[in-house]
């Protein structure tokens, strides 16, 4: 079996295929490859696949799409507010968050980049390629929409140690103020339960950090004690989705 799928925005088409030597051969072409898995196949190999599928013919244009900027290498388009987009994060992103993190203020509460320009770029690659492959979220990036500019970072990751998932956010200083994390975290929160079924989310603050603790609070936290984190003090917040 071999299906092409093509749609008009995009570039090449996206094949899906049950033969092993037909994949190889379209992955070395150059192609997007979807591998088919039934069961007349379960002994066909399928080297690199990140995804298959059982049944594509129930599978709608927005699955596909996934899979294709997946393969692609592009961005997953995560979701929009009234004023901002927030989609996966690209390397283009990097020089932005380099910007948005030289101020002093943004890195008193929280971990700097790297100061090593390539190895920011190297861990966002990796970033990509390990983290949104394997869960499907993660860190994201945040644009204006009037502008196209990315004003900061936010999402819901997996700390070690820690048996839920947590939400993270940082706002560059001249986007602050103003509306923006409350707006984007209100509805990122709101996809972590709707669309990723989650139930409980955390977030860990430092105590002095009195910005982020508002937002929290804002945002429908409460307070769930103290843990340490990299050797200090931070508040644990849950939130019930």
């Amino acid at each position: 079996m071999l299906k092409e799928i093509c749609y008009p925005t995009w570039e090449q088409p996206l094949y899906v295929t049950d033969q092993g030597e037909v994949y190889v051969a379209l992955r070395q072409q150059g192609c997007y490859v979807l591998p088919c898995l039934h069961e007349n196949n379960r002994g066909e190999s399928f080297p690199g696949a990140l995804y298959a599928v059982e049944k594509p013919e129930e599978m709608d244009e927005e699955s596909f799409d996934l899979a294709y900027r997946r393969l692609a290498g592009l961005p997953w388009e995560i979701l929009t507010t009234k004023r901002c987009a927030v989609r996966e994060t690209t390397v283009e992103d990097v020089d932005s968050f380099y910007r948005i993190y030289a101020e002093p203020s943004i890195t008193e509460y929280m971990e700097n980049l790297f100061r090593d320009r390539d190895e920011e770029i190297a861990y966002t690659k990796d970033y990509i390629e390990k983290v949104y492959a394997f869960y499907g979220y993660g860190m994201w990036t945040v644009l204006e929409k009037e502008s196209g500019a990315v004003i900061g970072r936010a999402g819901i990751s997996w700390r070690e140690g820690y048996d839920m998932p947590e939400l993270g956010f940082v706002f560059g200083v001249p986007w602050q103020g103003q509306g923006y994390a409350y707006e984007v975290c209100s509805a990122i929160l709101a996809y972590a339960g709707e669309e990723l079924l989650m139930e409980r989310v955390q977030a860990l603050v430092r105590p002095g950090n009195r910005r982020s603790l508002r937002l929290c609070e804002k945002l429908g936290f409460v307070r769930g004690g103290e843990t340490q984190q990299d050797g200090e003090a931070h508040l644990l917040l849950v939130k019930d989705l």
